[in-house]
């Protein structure tokens, strides 16, 4: 135990000399939970609309002062015909276009309905699909409110059937996507500086030439792997604690779930994911190969977790990868301890899950420490 000691305090004093890592480890959770949530955002918005008003009247500037309201849109333009609306849209100026007929007012009035264009550009078919939903909506709207002002009262309104639509999102009722992507930060910041760090401890070492003189000594493998982890659990805790404070300070935001599933779900992910860490600096020989190797992995992994897109929209093949990446079950373990307040019984299988992955990588990564004298 001593001469773990004196290893770990070895570890601690070469990391510390590094002056770059006590400030990555400070001052990196807090810039990227400040810019990223406001920087990557998913929502669809400022969509730019060009207006194509053949009609010219009431009803249609009654639509277009309801489009405009929206903040989903902005009017880029009103254009004399469609053709000169596509050309806004080749040059990349407009992103839809709503097409008004000239018999708008009289087939509302007369016919109780009339048809309207719209045609997106699909080359974004995200913004694409969303903005044509967002506009069919306000159209669908406004032809509902122009229905009942129109359709004269036959009837009591007490013998009309009626039904109301109460609405309730559960777990993020603002439908913020900040308060989605907040959890999924920290399992970034997590996964970056207690995967890459550790990437390059033991190559460093080969690199600087002290690694021969740590092989001469009778320190067992098991020793020396754990006294090059044990830093690295204790600043991706650190990193966990510092995002949580600073997640609740800058947005308001807890675990609902409370702390207790959030840490335990945090140490077995970040043993895992610094064990993996070791192993790729175990079979690297330079500083080079080593960072290449690890961001490779970390690509991967990140972007087959379920960071950005649900794993349910992957294709088949693609859900067999995620499903065994451990990314996967920590980033479900923090948006469930966040959002919908889970507890330990209620992530136990990502738990386990996580917890055989700790195991094997860690197992994985004293068995690949070759010791040469």
């Amino acid at each position: 135990m001593r001469v773990l000691g004196y290893l770990i305090e070895k570890e601690f004093k070469q990391s510390m000399r590094n002056r770059i890592i006590p400030v990555l480890i400070v001052f990196y959770p807090i810039l990227v939970l400040l810019i990223f949530p406001w920087a990557i955002n998913f929502e669809v918005k400022n969509i730019k609309v060009n207006i194509v008003d053949n009609s010219k009247s009431v009803y249609s500037q009654r639509l277009i002062d309801k489009i405009s309201a929206s903040q989903y849109f902005i009017i880029n333009d009103f254009s004399a015909n469609y053709n000169e609306a596509m050309n806004d849209i080749e040059r990349k100026s407009a992103d839809i276009i709503l097409e008004i007929p000239s018999t708008f007012d009289k087939d509302i009035v007369k016919e109780q309905g009339s048809n309207v264009f719209i045609s997106a550009n699909a080359v974004n078919s995200t913004q694409g699909l969303i903005g044509t939903n967002y506009l069919t909506q306000i159209v669908v709207d406004f032809s509902s409110q122009i229905r009942e002002e129109l359709i004269p009262v036959m009837v009591s309104s007490s013998s009309i059937p009626k039904i109301d639509i109460v609405q309730n999102y559960r777990y993020n009722q603002v439908l913020d996507y900040k308060i989605f992507m907040l959890p999924a930060f920290i399992v970034l910041l997590v996964t970056l500086i207690t995967g890459i760090l550790p990437s390059l401890n033991i190559v460093l070492e080969k690199e600087t030439g002290t690694i021969q003189q740590i092989n001469a000594t009778p320190i067992s493998k098991f020793s020396f792997i754990l006294a090059k982890l044990i830093p690295y659990w204790i600043i991706g805790i650190l990193i966990v604690t510092i995002s949580i404070i600073a997640t609740w300070l800058i947005y308001g935001l807890l675990p609902l779930g409370g702390f207790l599933p959030l840490y335990v779900g945090s140490i077995i992910f970040i043993v895992g994911i610094s064990g993996m860490g070791i192993i790729v600096s175990n079979y690297s020989e330079t500083l080079q190969q080593s960072m290449f190797l690890m961001m490779f992995f970390i690509l991967i992994i990140l972007l087959l977790s379920g960071l950005f897109t649900p794993i349910s929209s992957m294709p088949k093949w693609a859900q067999a990868i995620a499903y065994s990446n451990p990314l996967t079950y920590f980033m479900q373990i923090m948006r469930l301890v966040y959002l919908k307040g889970s507890g330990l019984v209620d992530i136990s299988r990502q738990l386990i899950t996580l917890l055989i992955f700790a195991i094997v990588l860690n197992s994985w990564a004293v068995v690949s420490y070759r010791k040469r004298g």
